[in-house]
């Protein structure tokens, strides 16, 4: 048995390995059931030792084993709660890793249905899918807009992607366009307060490219200079959520390379504290420490310096605000809520930041709510279409807490994950603002289409 989490170990991919680590945490997290709420991977665990009398993991089958690795969405909220943890306890325990590996070794022996295969392919393509949903918005849109309409239940058959879901349409314009045609904005240099390398993401670049505008306006307005470096590709997170590490690194191995240079460049310029900023709390977790795990060689080394200098939108801004030579402009224009649910999600909150976009929506004068509980769509997991009967489950605490703050005054609400937006507009039927696109409203900023 190896308790690695290390991608490269020669053990890593051996499957009667991975047996055995899986025997033993799993009784270890039957022993301590500290993380029974966080989803249904946990309780169906517990129900399979339990019915043995001795209460025996090792008696689990391999299905029954899988069963829990597919009910996981790797929210990593067991991690953050958990005492046991690597360089922390003895049992190095690291749960979503352990499911991480076991989707890995599930997909280097090919055992994957071809449905399965093609849903992969479907969510994991995300940028030849966003450019030709751009290029062709009018038909995609109209295609795809409308939940369980005939043209999604055939989308569905094909690439299994849930007909259920609400997906965000595709924009006329990407985002790196926009960018690129946009006014040039110097900023004096005795005025400028920080200097932003955007991440946007394969979702603001294709879809919620509102949110990105946003934040180049709200940025610019307090003197940040924002730059957009040629050849940013998404993530790879749907990658390798699934499994699919060799794709991943290529993803990884592109994006470390263009920011790193970005950042070095930045530095030979005399930039102090050069800063990758990235839109969506998934996508941030890859950056500040997937790739540090997964790439080797000079792609580690680009990984570790991009984790260095990478921020939340709001984790960025807050660090502005609080810096001791620099803060934000809280002269705000418009009237905002007095009230509003601020939705955290769980890769935001995996991160350990603190709630950053709280405290940021707080200075325009509204009293966010916080509701820190699951969508249930973590990434892609719960736009799977045999995923979504337990990922709306899970989300059913998110709901009640949501209708809870909303009889108490609460109007609207604000969350940093387009993912875990869609999830919150299919369940109480409001659209969530970004904290971004909060803080432009409450400046007077015009949305822009």
């Amino acid at each position: 048995m190896t308790t690695t989490y290390d991608p490269n170990d020669s053990k890593y991919l051996d499957e009667g390995d991975l047996r055995e680590e899986m025997d033993r945490v799993y009784d270890l997290c039957h022993g301590c059931r500290l993380c029974f709420k966080f989803c249904t991977s946990f309780p169906t665990l517990f129900d399979f030792i339990d019915q043995h009398d001795d209460q025996d993991s090792k008696k689990m089958t391999p299905a029954q084993q899988d069963q829990v690795v597919d009910e996981c969405f790797n929210c990593k909220l067991c991690y953050v709660n958990c005492p046991y943890i690597p360089e922390q306890h003895e049992w190095d325990l690291d749960f979503p890793r352990l499911m991480l590996r076991a989707q890995q070794v599930r997909h280097a022996n090919g055992d994957k249905t071809m449905r399965q295969k093609m849903t992969d392919q479907a969510l994991g393509r995300t940028d030849l899918s966003g450019a030709m949903g751009s290029a062709m918005s009018g038909v995609a849109n109209k295609l795809v807009g409308e939940p369980n309409s005939a043209p999604r239940k055939l989308m569905e058959k094909a690439t299994g992607i849930s007909a259920e879901r609400i997906l965000d349409p595709y924009a006329k314009q990407r985002f790196s366009t926009w960018f690129k045609k946009r006014p040039v904005y110097d900023i004096a240099l005795s005025d400028k307060q920080g200097d932003a390398i955007l991440f946007p993401t394969c979702l603001v670049e294709y879809t919620n490219t509102g949110i990105g505008k946003d934040f180049v306006k709200v940025a610019e307005r307090n003197k940040i200079q924002c730059s957009l470096p040629e050849g940013e590709v998404c993530c790879g997170a749907p990658f390798l959520h699934e499994g699919d590490v060799k794709q991943f690194r290529k993803q990884g191995t592109k994006n470390v390379k263009v920011l790193a240079e970005a950042i070095r460049a930045q530095q030979e310029d005399g930039v102090v504290d050069p800063s990758v900023v990235v839109t969506q709390p998934t996508c941030g977790y890859v950056l500040k420490k997937d790739y540090v795990d997964y790439l080797e060689g000079d792609a580690k080394a680009d990984a570790e310096l991009v984790a260095e200098h990478t921020y939340d939108t709001s984790e960025y801004l807050m660090k502005v605000h609080k810096a001791k030579d620099t803060s934000l402009d809280t002269n705000f224009a418009n009237d905002v809520p007095e009230k509003v649910t601020y939705h955290a999600p769980c890769h935001l909150r995996a991160q350990n930041i603190g709630l950053k976009s709280r405290d940021l929506i707080k200075l325009t004068g509204t009293k966010p709510q916080v509701v820190a509980e699951c969508s249930g769509i973590d990434g892609t997991w719960g736009l799977r279409e045999q995923n979504v009967e337990i990922a709306r489950g899970v989300a059913k605490k998110m709901v009640r807490a949501m209708d809870k703050n909303e009889k108490a005054g609460a109007e609207g609400i604000v969350g940093d994950c387009s993912l875990a937006n869609g999830g919150i507009e299919l369940e109480t039927g409001t659209t969530p603002q970004h904290p971004l696109q909060f803080l432009a409203r409450a400046y007077g900023i015009p949305e822009e289409d």
